[in-house]
């Protein structure tokens, strides 16, 4: 009869064997996914930044999208 120690080390290695396979055929959309997380995080950075500069008005802002200077 196999022992408690020898379970858990089959277990391990059987749930192991299903995640790398898993990973393997779901290769892309695990792809989808860490993407999405990287998105998020730099989004979540960005309001952070945001949070602690100045304010600046809407015009100012459409200015410095279009490439001209605010003065």
């Amino acid at each position: 009869m196999p022992t408690k120690s020898a379970s858990r080390v089959a277990l391990k290695k059987t749930l192991k064997e299903a995640l790398t396979e898993t990973l393997h055929e779901q290769r892309e959309l695990l792809q989808e996914v860490f993407s999405q997380v990287l998105e998020d995080v730099a989004l979540a950075e960005a309001i952070r930044a945001g949070r602690k500069s100045k304010p600046v008005s809407r015009h100012e802002v459409f200015k410095t999208l279009r490439g001209s200077t605010c003065k």
